[in-house]
This record gives C-alpha cells, sequence and structure tokens, in this order.
C-alpha cells in the first residue's frame, strides 16, 4: 500500500520531502506520495474486449483471404487473345487443338493457344503450344522434360540451341527428343523457349527467384511469362516453324516497354473496315 498526503494540510511536509529532509526513521519517496491502489478491471470486460478483438481480426482474415484468392483465381487477360493468333502463315495453315479442362486447370494459365500448322508445299507439320501466365510461379516446372514424361514419353536428350528468324533475331531455344515405350516407338522432337516481360530465354531460372513467387495483386500484363512449345517428328519442320512465327508470336506479349504491338494492328484493321 502507498502513501497519501493530503496536499493541504500537509504542505510542509512536501516541501520538505523535495529537499530530501528524513521524516522520522521513515524517507518518504515522490513513488510514496503520489502512488494510489490501481482500479480493478472487470476480468469480464476483458474477456468481452478480447473475444471482440479475436472476431474483428477474424472476419478481417477472411475478407482479405477471398479478396486475394479472387484475384489469383481470375485470369490476367493480355489485350489481344491468343485464340486471335492468324491461322494462316504463309505457307502454314493451322487447326486448333482441344485441350482438356483437367490440364489447364493443372497448368493454371491465363492464355493458350494450341494448333496444328500444316505446310502442304513442304510436306511439313508441326504442333504449335503457346501459353501464358501473368503469374509467373504458375509455369515453373511445366517444361517439356517433365510434361512429356508425365504422359508417358521416354526422355531421350535436350540440348541448347538457337533459331534465326525471318528478321535475323537470334532465337535462344532448348531442342529435346522423346520417344514412347514398345510397341509403339514413336519419336517426338520438341524445341521450346520462353519470353519474360518481353526477352527471349531459354532458362528457366530466369522466373524462379522469389521475387517471381509473389502474387499479381494489379494484375500487370506486363509481369509475365510465356512459354513456346513446338513439336513434330522432324526437327527440319519444328526450325522451320519457329523461323517464320516468331516475330509474330512476339508481337502479341507486352515488349519491354509494355507495348502489345498486335493491339495496334487489331486497331488499323478496324479503322480500315470503318473506311
Amino acid at each position: 500500500m502507498g502513501y497519501t498526503l493530503n496536499p493541504i494540510r500537509y504542505d510542509y511536509y512536501y516541501r520538505t520531502i523535495q529537499q530530501g529532509v528524513i521524516l522520522g526513521k521513515k524517507k518518504l519517496s515522490m513513488y510514496h506520495i503520489i502512488s494510489t491502489r490501481p482500479a480493478k478491471v472487470s476480468t469480464l470486460l476483458v474477456l468481452s474486449l478480447s473475444l471482440v478483438l479475436l472476431i474483428l481480426s477474424g472476419i478481417a482474415y477472411r475478407v482479405s483471404a477471398s479478396r486475394l484468392k479472387l484475384v489469383v483465381e481470375t485470369p490476367i487477360e493480355l489485350p489481344v487473345p491468343l485464340s486471335a493468333f492468324p491461322v494462316q502463315i504463309g505457307d502454314w495453315v493451322g487447326k486448333d487443338v482441344p485441350i482438356s479442362e483437367n490440364i489447364q486447370r493443372v497448368t493454371g494459365n491465363d492464355d493458350f493457344l494450341n494448333r496444328l500448322y500444316v505446310n502442304k508445299s513442304a510436306n511439313q507439320w508441326a504442333n504449335i503450344y503457346i501459353a501464358y501466365s501473368a503469374r509467373p510461379r504458375t509455369m515453373l516446372g511445366h517444361r517439356p522434360q517433365v510434361c512429356y514424361v508425365g504422359g508417358g514419353w521416354i526422355h531421350d536428350s535436350t540440348e541448347q540451341s538457337e533459331v534465326i528468324s525471318n528478321s535475323g533475331r537470334a532465337i535462344p531455344c532448348l531442342v529435346h527428343r522423346f520417344r514412347m515405350p514398345a510397341p509403339s516407338y514413336e519419336e517426338r522432337v520438341v524445341l521450346n523457349f520462353y519470353i519474360v516481360n518481353g526477352q527471349l530465354t531459354n532458362d528457366e531460372s530466369g522466373f524462379s527467384g522469389v521475387g517471381w513467387r509473389t502474387p499479381n495483386i494489379t494484375g500487370n500484363t506486363a509481369r509475365y511469362v510465356a512459354q513456346v512449345q513446338i513439336s513434330s517428328v522432324l526437327e527440319n519442320s519444328i526450325r522451320a516453324v519457329a523461323k517464320d512465327i516468331t516475330e509474330l508470336v512476339l508481337c502479341y506479349f507486352p515488349d519491354q516497354n509494355g507495348k502489345v504491338r498486335a493491339a495496334e494492328f487489331r486497331y488499323e484493321d478496324s479503322i480500315s473496315e470503318k473506311n
């Protein structure tokens, strides 16, 4: 228990205490003067306030989690969808090949194109698969060495290479070779590369860092990874397609300045139709 003094009646004591004078056998401190027994706070009130705070925190968490889930699950659309990619490119004529909903769900891409192109004059064919994700972390692991093996193919080899586009651009890529086990013995050659924020690469580590794993909450289409896979039975077929289409593929994705050239083509076409 602390001491409580009446400031009017014991003004002298206050002055002497401030001067450090000992009163009797006890030395009184200012703590003794001003301390009082703390008021008792109702235990029920404390528990009630804690319960209210806990409930409010839970509501705030559920609202934030629901909003984040909605943002993550909502596709981030390109200015021009990949479905608008030309069906005919030079002598190559394409036809869309459906992909099961289960595979679409597993890959988690925001947009994709799966199309078989045939060049009758050269007697060549190749399947082109283009996947776009504005959440780069979803692209990790979805590479030919994993997906083809998961589909029952045997991986024979992978080598680094490059293709020169029609405009003279060097395209770094990987060339993979697969075969089916007996009795099929079917063979497949796959060329793949990535487009990361407008830059070409054949290295998945370029978008595997911690910074790429955060959700794209703002829906920025220019923060992305696109993968291009070209497959056929002959290597010269996939190289011929890569040479002819790569520059056009790049037009459908934001460049390093966030500009999508295909959007400009679309605008110019609409103006021409109106005129």
